[in-house]
């Protein structure tokens, strides 16, 4: 696969808020009812196109439950960027917030691009505004953006908001790509061995 950039991802947040669903809908373009909880972590790639740029996108799809964190942290270190998703129908996982962002600040590496993502925004019964995600999102520093994983409302505009602020960071220099930037790899050209020929 030809691509001129790979970039690593998280997907975090507590459990139940649609993670698995956001990336099964971005990389599949389906949704699933019955989506069981997620194990540990789940995986997902998918090639996009950010100013010209062919980005390969690996997507690492966290569980949100207490019990699987220290599996989880592993996985903040090696990542670019991240999707830190709440419900907008469920108000506890709008307060857990600034305990992700908590944990990402303690394992994640300091140059990492966060967008946050209110997810189930076609479900009526809402108890959190776009105000008030916005409004934390601005205190905070962070991309936002409001989704469904059902209908696939702005889910694909999340990860390019993402993937552009990184590719950015990348064109101003942020990223040292002379080095292991954390979660971003330039694609090296194949060289073809000349040194064999045929007998």
């Amino acid at each position: 696969m030809s691509y001129n950039y790979l970039f690593k991802y998280i997907v975090i947040g507590d459990s139940g808020v649609g993670k698995s669903c956001l990336l099964l809908q971005f990389t599949d373009g389906r949704f699933r009812t019955d989506h069981d909880l997620t194990i540990g972590v789940e995986f997902g790639s998918k090639q996009v196109e950010v100013n010209s740029r062919q980005i390969h996108l690996q997507i690492w799809d966290t569980a949100g439950q207490e019990s699987f964190r220290s599996i989880t942290r592993a996985y903040f270190r090696g990542a670019a960027g991240a999707l830190l998703v709440y419900d907008v129908t469920r108000r506890s996982s709008f307060q857990s917030l600034a305990n992700w962002l908590e944990e990402t600040n303690q394992n994640a590496n300091p140059g990492i691009s966060i967008i946050l993502v209110g997810n189930k925004n076609d479900l009526e019964h809402r108890v959190v505004s776009t105000e008030e995600g916005n409004h934390f999102a601005q205190q905070h520093g962070l991309l936002f953006i409001e989704t469904s994983a059902k209908t696939g409302d702005s889910v694909e505009e999340s990860f390019l908001q993402l993937t552009k602020q990184v590719h950015e960071k990348i064109e101003s220099g942020e990223f040292d790509m002379s080095a292991d930037s954390p979660g971003v790899r330039f694609q090296k050209k194949k060289t073809s061995d000349k040194s064999k020929c045929c007998r």
